[in-house]
């Protein structure tokens, strides 16, 4: 039942997502695709978390808010991931008011995370390269778990206030939504309710995560680099920008994308362009990150290969006792 009698008025019991496209072909070959990127991302960020706990040499501050990047990429893929690829099976894309709800709060909880942990990492690179002589009082254990603590809060926040406004809204009339999962725009676009309200608290609370980490990334690279072009040694300068480069990578691919959904006037790009570009952010950017992170750091890919040669080595030894 999609629609549930309240005296005079008709409430929205369930909402049909109308996805990325009718096309049954097409949505098969983008099934088999998104699958694979969701694996990707289920099997990179989770090696990197079980990495970073079994490894000794990455029991360092960078490495901790790595693998808790790592956990809210888990987070925000799978918000809308499962969904998506079951409704790409499905005849009909539904999903129940309760279910929009929590899959919009969230998105709402693990997008702010990800800023915040962002913004962490941003942090513990300025302490690193412009004060590195108290980098192990600066950022020390419980400073660590502290930052983590707060970024998890401010996540949390964001989603409290997204869910309130999602509650807030009275939903009577049409209830498909033009998109693959249950973002704020669209929703506001079917509410027959004064949405006012909704749309200063929801802009006010994601505007306040997005600007606040922006501006804690933008000062912290700002005094790296001008602590990078006072160094003289060249090695030096190129050691301190291959620590930034993929935090750098992963700041501009995330933070380039939600910029362009949500700051550039809607008349600029159309609704497939918005699900477009949903979709890198929050389904393709999660599988990237822990390659990012990977592919261009020594101590990681130096760890994994001291793991997997205790793995091979403890192996050989089990094979050659039997014999």
């Amino acid at each position: 039942m999609a629609f549930l009698k309240d005296g005079n008025n008709t409430a929205v019991t369930q909402f049909i997502l109308l996805g990325l496209t009718d096309d049954p072909v097409l949505r098969i070959v983008l099934f088999t695709i998104i699958l694979c990127i969701y694996l990707v991302t289920l099997t990179g960020n989770l090696s990197t978390i079980l990495l970073v706990r079994v490894s000794s040499q990455l029991h360092h501050p960078m490495y901790f808010f790595l693998s808790h990047l790592g956990s809210a990429d888990i987070g925000y893929s799978s918000t809308v991931t499962p969904n998506m690829l079951a409704n790409f099976l499905a005849k009909q894309n539904t999903i129940s008011y309760f279910g929009c709800s929590i899959q919009f709060g969230s998105a709402a909880f693990f997008g702010a995370l990800e800023c915040f942990l962002l913004a962490v990492m941003a942090y513990d690179r300025f302490v690193a390269i412009c004060n590195p002589l108290l980098y192990s009082t600066k950022m020390s254990t419980q400073v660590c778990i502290q930052l983590v603590v707060g970024s998890y809060i401010g996540g949390f926040l964001n989603a409290s206030f997204g869910t309130v406004s999602f509650v807030s809204l009275f939903f009577c009339g049409p209830n498909r939504i033009n998109h693959f999962f249950c973002d704020f725009t669209p929703l506001i676009e079917l509410s027959c309710s004064d949405v006012s309200v909704s749309v200063v608290v929801t802009s006010f609370s994601a505007g306040t995560v997005t600007m606040l980490t922006v501006f804690i990334i933008a000062i912290s690279y700002t005094y790296i680099l001008i602590t990078i072009l006072k160094m003289h040694s060249t090695e030096g300068r190129q050691k301190a920008f291959s620590t930034c480069t993929s935090h750098l990578t992963a700041v501009t691919l995330f933070y380039g994308t939600i910029t362009f959904i949500y700051v550039m006037p809607k008349s600029r790009y159309s609704t497939d362009q918005n699900k477009v570009l949903s979709l890198f952010y929050m389904v393709v950017i999660p599988m990237l990150n822990p390659l990012i992170y990977s592919l261009r750091n020594n101590e990681i890919k130096g760890a994994l290969r001291k793991q997997l040669g205790k793995k091979i080595f403890s192996q050989s030894n089990i094979l050659f006792c039997k014999t």
